[in-house]
């Protein structure tokens, strides 16, 4: 089924649920003066989450750092830079959130080649397909991760699958190695088939180039160099820049799949005529889930994507202040009967997230699949 024909109905007084929820989040910041975009809250965390990514690297290439021990810690540390930058800074420049200068958008979306992806294919991914179509089997990539892991009722269960709530974690891991390797090359030709990198007005050739030039520039910078400079056997600096990465695919699984894949998730198919039975707003608050809404210091650093409701909800906005708009959404989804699930723990929400694995791997394919 193509994008074209997949469509979300209209129905009863839902229908209203939008345009009302915009309206109050639009009047919130109309009647405090306050732009939906960053602020300087926002600048100091960017500056902050790059600054431990990249001092970390200087520090290794330069010499300053020589213990074994220190040199390991300091590849955890840019672990942790890499997944904050992606998950604080180039997500909301990727969705136009950062400002309401393009320009800027656009360079801090770009701090993605320094994680080793490409902006192009994630805003397809992530903005045109995941968010459209959120928990929607065949549409919603972040679902389809092929034969090892089970994401939705709709997929065909393997006998693996019944340990998938086990070896999920480590290939989680495996997420940023795979996106800084082989993922964006697949995406781009699956993608071309579809003729979605139209959408960001973009040829399949120009694509081809970027992302080729791209990964060699990145292993260039942050595996080669390294491997010439550091003073600590190749060894080593090849275990921290593995270890880099699992740390940083872990964090971003660890946030994105419990807002999705979770027991009180819908996961709807489309008719035969591509209709969802829902409107596009009421799908998303069927499909997401908020996490930890109390925990400031967790909200900080993962960019406030606890609040994964206002985010799909308001993906334009400056995920600074999800916080504050998290309460109208809330009220007014309460006003109309609608669900708003939210966990009160990052503790909780991930555990959901691995009894909802576990119940994935025993369960039988729907019938109606």
């Amino acid at each position: 089924m193509s994008l074209k024909t997949v469509r979300f109905t209209q129905r009863d007084k839902s229908a209203d649920f939008l345009p009302t929820v915009r309206k109050r989040v639009n009047e919130y910041f109309e009647s405090n003066n306050i732009s939906r975009y960053a602020n300087a809250a926002m600048v100091f965390k960017t500056i902050f989450m790059v600054s431990l990514y990249l001092v970390p690297y200087f520090l290794l290439i330069t010499g300053v750092i020589t213990n074994y021990w220190v040199v390991y810690a300091m590849w955890i540390l840019m672990g942790f830079g890499m997944s904050g930058i992606g998950l604080s800074v180039m997500h909301d420049a990727n969705h136009g959130a950062y400002s309401n200068k393009p320009i800027i958008n656009k360079i801090m979306g770009s701090l993605m080649y320094l994680i080793g992806g490409n902006p192009v294919n994630w805003r397809i991914q992530h903005n045109v397909l995941h968010h459209s179509f959120t928990n929607i089997e065949g549409m919603d990539e972040d679902i389809n991760t092929g034969v090892v892991l089970r994401f939705s009722p709709h997929q065909k269960v393997y006998w693996m699958h019944r340990f998938q709530h086990i070896y999920a974690w480590p290939l989680y891991g495996l997420m940023t190695i795979l996106w800084s390797t082989t993922k964006d090359f697949k995406q781009l030709f699956r993608y071309r088939r579809l003729d979605l990198h139209k959408t960001q007005n973009r040829t399949f050739n120009s694509l081809l180039v970027e992302i080729a030039t791209s990964k060699v520039l990145y292993y260039a910078v942050f595996f080669v160099i390294p491997m010439i400079f550091i003073p600590a056997p190749w060894y080593l600096i090849l275990a921290g820049f593995i270890s880099m990465h699992l740390v940083t695919g872990l964090v971003l699984a660890c946030v994105f799949q419990p807002a999705h894949v979770m027991p009180t998730m819908d996961f709807p198919l489309p008719d035969e005529n591509g209709n969802i039975d829902n409107n596009w707003a009421i799908h998303e608050l069927m499909t997401t889930t908020n996490f930890a809404p109390t925990n400031r210091l967790l909200s900080w650093y993962v960019g406030g994507l606890n609040y994964q409701i206002e985010h799909h909800l308001f993906p334009n906005v400056c995920h600074i202040h999800y916080r504050k708009i998290s309460s109208i959404v809330k009220k007014t989804a309460e006003e109309f009967s609608l669900p708003y699930y939210s966990e009160p723990t990052f503790r909780g929400a991930v555990y959901k997230h691995a009894m909802m694995l576990k119940q994935l791997g025993r369960q039988e394919q729907p019938a109606f699949a």
